[in-house]
């Protein structure tokens, strides 16, 4: 007799494709993973003021219909080229969701909005779609979720979140600290900065875990150290976090755990109230700051859709209206990123920290 004693309640397991084989379906061009490696860089010298401009991670709440996303990417795109000489775009492609307790885990999970988890699917339709968005020559963003989610993704990412809720989690910290791209690290749920500040020490060391290699085997990963990470302010349970006070007590928290005094501010979640509709007054805000000489803004995110609002799951969806959080809609988003890169203009030059001397 067998004495069972483990998996007694998975009810099923399934071998996916390695990321060697998902990215030999669907490789990227080395044009392609230059224009990424370039994006990266440029993204890193807006942290460490060596490019004037204002990063802005903007797009919608989660993806879950490809044409709409690539057809946001393309008027992004346009957008990008417009303000490129005050504005960093890099465009939201949101594939994993963070539930409170239940709910549409994402587009790689359960492509088909229907709970079949055809995973495989899903991955290779996050791939595919972000080959054809970087295609548009945007950078991309996107929350890094699940631990091994990057091996098959990471290559095409120019800035990557780690959530609030995942932020004081050691699996996320330790996969954060090999990440090839930017990292933004969100501040707690009720508002504190206290794990995100720990998070941005833990992120930037060398780290050992178990992981997957490329070819989907368990294997010891040994990382480096990020030293790209820096935190987002998205409020919290107290309110918003994005007024001088707010940004003030930030800075001073950074300063005083000597970490680089960089401040991306999500003009959604908190800081707007969950009212997509307050996303400008924040992003106004914010530019006021700038204008008025602030150097630890480094940038902002906005949560943004072809059309405004949201849509609950079900069959007949609307097109371009996100499922998950309430987007700003398009014409709104042009209006207020093409009013922020007229707004920051002026005081580039005093953003613009000199370089030492060697």
């Amino acid at each position: 007799m067998t004495i069972e004693t483990e998996d007694l309640r998975v009810a099923a397991q399934r071998t996916l494709p390695s990321p060697v084989e998902v990215k030999s379906r669907y490789p990227a061009s080395d044009e392609l993973l230059r224009r990424v490696v370039d994006a990266r860089r440029q993204v890193k010298a807006i942290l460490e003021r060596r490019d004037h401009r204002l990063l802005v991670v903007v797009g919608p709440c989660s993806i879950h219909d490809p044409r709409a996303a690539l057809d946001y990417a393309e008027r992004l795109s346009r957008l990008s080229e417009e303000t490129k000489a005050t504005l960093c775009i890099v465009m939201r492609a949101y594939f994993e969701k963070p539930r409170t307790t239940l709910g549409w885990k994402g587009l790689i999970n359960d492509p088909y909005l229907d709970d079949t988890y055809h995973v495989e699917e899903g991955i290779c339709l996050a791939r595919r779609l972000l080959l054809d968005i970087a295609g548009q020559g945007l950078p991309i963003a996107t929350e890094a979720l699940d631990p091994m989610t990057p091996q098959y993704l990471q290559d095409l990412i120019t800035w990557s979140a780690i959530g609030a809720r995942t932020a004081e989690s050691q699996p996320h910290r330790e996969m954060a600290s090999g990440l090839s791209s930017v990292v933004g690290l969100k501040n707690a749920t009720d508002g504190s900065l206290g794990g995100a500040l720990n998070a941005l020490k833990a992120v930037s060391n060398p780290h050992r875990f178990l992981g997957i290699d490329p070819h989907g085997r368990v294997a010891l990963i040994e990382t480096r150290g990020n030293p790209s990470a820096h935190i987002v302010l998205r409020g919290g349970a107290g309110g918003p976090n994005y007024d001088a006070r707010a940004i003030e007590h930030c800075e001073t928290k950074l300063l005083t755990a000597n970490l680089p005094v960089n401040i991306m501010v999500d003009c959604s979640h908190a800081n707007s109230d969950r009212n997509h509709e307050r996303q400008g007054v924040v992003v106004d805000a914010i530019a006021r700051q700038v204008v008025a000489g602030n150097r630890s803004i480094i940038g902002i995110m906005m949560e943004s859709n072809i059309e405004a609002g949201n849509q609950p799951m079900g069959r007949n969806l609307a097109y371009g209206v996100s499922i998950t959080d309430a987007c700003v809609g398009w014409e709104d988003t042009e209006a207020i990123l093409r009013k922020l890169a007229v707004s920051v203009h002026d005081p580039l030059i005093d953003r613009v920290v000199p370089a030492k001397a060697s």
